[in-house]
Order: C-alpha cells, then structure tokens, then sequence
C-alpha cells in the first residue's frame, strides 16, 4: 500500500450477523482527499463509519485503515458521530469536553491541566475559542457542531469521519462548517469522510463521492457518480440527476422506488 493511501478495501462486505448491508467493495481513499458520502437511509453509511473505527469487522473481504487492520480507539482517527446527546442540565464548559477527546474519559486522573493547551489549539483551529468557558447546554446547534468538531482534531488526526455534521444547520451555517472542515483538511492534509444527505453544500469541495444504494459501493468524482446513467444502475431503477444553472443537483425517481432522496430527507441512516 502507498504511504499516500488511508483506506483499502478490498472485497468487503459489511453488515450485522449473517445479513450484509452492502457486498464486494474494493477501493482506496488517499491522503488529504475529501469523499462525500451518500445513500438512502439503511444503506450502511454508518456501517462503514463501524467497520473504520473497529467496531465492527467485515464479514468478507480485508480493510486497512492507515496501514493497519482497523482498531478501537484509534488516536489517527478523528470521528463525530451521527448524534451528539447533550444534556441541557450538563455544565460542561467547551474546553473540557474537548479535553475528553485527548485524555479519554478519565476523570480525576492526571494533572488538572493536561490537555489543555491542545483543548484550546482545537478550539482556535475551528474559530470557537471564545466559546471555551461557555458550558455546552448554553450553545446554538452550529456552535455545538464546531466544538464536536475540535474534539474529533484534537488528537491531531489523519482520518477525519464526520456522521451527518450538516444535519438541523441552516444554509448559512452548512456552508461555514463544509468551508471550514475544507480548509482544515487542506491545511492539514487529513482525509475527509462526510456523511451527508443533500450533497449540493459539498459539491465545491468534494474530491470524490462514496455513495452506497442497493448492497453496492460506487466511489468516483461527483460527474461520474451523480449521474442518470450511474444512479440508475446503482439503484435498478430509472433514475434522473438534473442540475440547475448554478451546479445544484436534484435526484429524481428514487422515492417511487421505494427508496429516499438523499437530497431532501434528513432522518437517520
């Protein structure tokens, strides 16, 4: 494997038990890349979230994951989960709950400090800085997002897996937060995997996209991916991709066949 590749899969099905959601998929992911990734709800997008972290294995086929079989607490690995669940009664201040994502979850042990000054470097890479003595329940959902956002790089991570992070913001703040992981991923040269519904905020800075529909994977750039051709043969039915005069994609077809449009429903995968 290139010391330029992150992910490969060869092969893989993953799934629960003997019920794979998706069979036979081979592909590599490189460094710095920035993959969308897409699919109906149930598709297994968050299926493959597990399988790179190493929480579940594949039940065919082998995946490396920066150079090693996926594992548990991986420190290269950054993630943000598809729901964050924040108790409004919680007073945890924003630097500390970034801490966690340095020291664990081990209260009262180590140095009061520790992992504080890399607390607050997460902090100002993704413009929150002043929000770090501000307790979580007191925070708007966008300002939640960027503090979820400085836990997962806190650890100074290579694989950035991000689970639906666009999810309930308003169009205003998906642009700022989808600019923001850019950059940050650009700057850093970390590998990006977004797991989304509407795809049309991360068109300006998708390198390829990852969409998963019909137990298949099919990865490549948004041209060669969002297309009629391409989504009808994924999904085994007539699908049309239609673009407007500014770029927006709009999927047509997939909601007769039973399935979603990635597009407009947001419920969870």
């Amino acid at each position: 494997m290139s010391e330029n590749t992150v992910i490969t899969a060869e092969h893989v099905s993953g799934g629960y038990g003997t019920q794979p959601v998706w069979n036979d998929a081979t592909f590599s992911i490189g460094k710095g890349e920035f993959i969308t990734v897409l699919g109906p709800n149930g598709s297994g997008k968050t299926t493959l979230f597990r399988l790179l972290l190493g929480l579940l294995r594949p039940s065919a086929g082998a995946l490396s994951v920066l150079g090693t079989s996926p594992s548990r607490g991986d420190a290269r690995i950054g993630y943000v989960p598809q729901r964050h669940e924040i108790d409004r009664d919680t007073n945890i201040e924003a630097r500390e709950f970034v801490k966690l994502g340095r020291i664990g979850t081990r209260w009262g042990i180590g140095r009061p400090e520790e992992g504080a000054r890399e607390a607050e470097e997460a902090l100002a890479l993704v413009g929150a800085e002043k929000l770090a003595h501000t307790p979580l329940s007191r925070m708007s959902g966008g300002e939640l997002q960027r503090i979820f956002l400085a836990q997962a790089l806190v650890s100074d991570p290579k694989l950035l897996l991000l689970d639906e992070p666009l999810a309930n913001l308003d169009i205003r703040r998906e642009a700022d937060l989808v600019n923001l992981i850019a950059r940050i991923a650009r700057e850093r040269g970390v590998t990006v995997l977004l797991i989304a519904h509407n795809v049309n905020p991360l068109l300006p800075v998708t390198d390829r996209v990852l969409y998963i529909a019909n137990r298949t994977i099919e990865i490549g750039t948004p041209d060669t991916v969002l297309t009629s051709a391409a989504l009808s043969r994924l999904y085994g039915v007539p699908v049309e991709v239609l673009r407007d005069s500014h770029g927006r994609i709009a999927v047509i077809g997939i909601e007769e066949s039973g399935l979603h449009n990635h597009e407009h429903d947001r419920s969870h995968d």
